[in-house]
């Protein structure tokens, strides 16, 4: 097994400390070796990027021991696993009361043992840097919430500049997929809002969301929604939550909050999960009309689903689906604003005419924006949002 990750290795006897780190390096691992106190600090300090430190538990600082600190205590966030040339368990017990993640004595019976432990902590290590970065990204999301609410009591064309900045890029490009918008406001605040991003390796989470209403109210909903999804991304990373891969879990929480801020607003919504390893869709309806657009080699189809929208019943319910995607496909998801710009005078006809605009000239989402003429509207009669998700053949 080829193992990867940055290694420091701390010990006094040089002879001892070259040897562990030609056995990590060997393994794939790259090291370093410090052979003094006053190194370890240094080394720490100037390499952030360690992922492990091997370290003799007698190179460690006697005052840590009698002051009964730990390495956490000492916020050094890096894994260390320590050794010692004496197996009794007085030894072991010193490494892990000064916060060591493992132990081992030297010579080593099982280097595979060490290998495998260091590994863990290379894991480990990653993960703590995800999870900083989440923090980050979390607070940044915060903040940037709280400056659209002062920006969207204060001035309305402002608010909207700020509202546009929160949309995702567009577009989006992961792996064989592409994730692409369009927001067009009948006001300067929309209610229409959509939004997409990437969780874990494999999972690409989006949703549309059509606020009733228009105006700041409306708008200001739409940031709680956004705020909703980001908080459940950050959890899935900080905590193992995984609420933000299950579609029916986040509609049931956005009815919640929406109920509990008692805002007078609900919200039709559509959240998908794309898995990317093996091309399926899970997704749910929250009374969102005109459904989800699916575009293939066999055709234009609406996917099915229905649901109450979110915040106008606490005991509403929500259902799951799970579809395998073709090889090429282009999927469209429209808030009901799009449904005002149709020449037809009823709903069913209304349905029907813009599944055969996908039929005949949906071969790109430029394509088809151009032909429902939303690239040469400026306002329209209601909010319209497009998302638009398209995967291309692997050459």
């Amino acid at each position: 097994m080829a193992y990867s990750g940055k290694v420091l290795v701390i010990d006094d006897d040089l002879n001892r400390g070259s040897t562990l780190a030609e056995l990590a390096s060997t393994a794939g691992f790259t090291t370093s070796v410090a052979n003094s106190l006053d190194s370890f600090s240094a080394a720490l300090g100037e390499a952030s990027d360690w992922d492990v430190v091997l370290c003799d538990v007698k190179a460690t600082p006697e005052a840590w021991a009698e002051e009964g600190a730990s390495l956490r205590e000492l916020n050094i966030q890096v894994p260390v696993m320590m050794f010692s040339n004496e197996s009794r368990s007085a030894s072991m017990m010193r490494a892990l009361r000064l916060g060591a993640n493992d132990f081992f004595a030297t010579p080593l019976e099982d280097p595979e043992a060490l290998l495998a432990s260091m590994e863990r902590c290379v894991r480990l290590r990653s993960m703590s840097r995800e999870l900083r970065r989440s923090r980050q990204d979390l607070e940044a999301a915060n903040r940037e919430l709280k400056n659209t609410v002062r920006v969207l009591e204060k001035d309305q064309q402002a608010g909207r500049q700020v509202q546009m900045r929160m949309l995702p890029s567009s577009p989006m490009l992961v792996s064989d997929y592409m994730f692409s918008h369009t927001i067009i406001p009948s006001l300067y605040l929309s209610g229409d809002f959509t939004d997409y991003f990437t969780v874990d390796d494999h999972y690409v989470v989006f949703f549309m969301a059509d606020v009733s209403g228009h105006g700041s109210s409306s708008a200001f909903t739409t940031v709680l929604l956004k705020n909703l999804f980001a908080r459940k991304r950050s959890d899935y990373l900080r905590r193992n939550d995984n609420t933000i891969l299950g579609p029916v879990a986040m509609l049931t929480l956005a009815n919640q909050e929406l109920l509990e801020l008692d805002v007078g607003k609900y919200a039709t919504i559509v959240v998908g999960v794309l898995d990317q390893l093996e091309n399926t869709l899970q997704y749910s309806v929250a009374g969102h009309l005109p459904l989800p657009v699916l575009v293939s080699d066999a055709g234009a189809v609406y996917l099915e689903g229905e649901g109450n929208a979110v915040g106008m019943m606490p005991d509403a319910r929500y259902n799951e689906h799970s579809i395998e995607l073709p090889d090429a496909f282009m999927l469209a998801l429209f808030s009901d604003g799009i449904l005002e710009t149709l020449p037809p005078k009823n709903l069913v006809e209304k349905e029907a005419f813009f599944l055969d605009v996908f039929s005949k000239t949906a071969e790109t989402p430029q394509e088809l924006v151009s032909q429902l003429g939303l690239d040469s509207v400026e306002t329209a009669p209601d909010d319209i949002a497009a998302l638009f998700v398209s995967k291309r053949v692997s050459q």
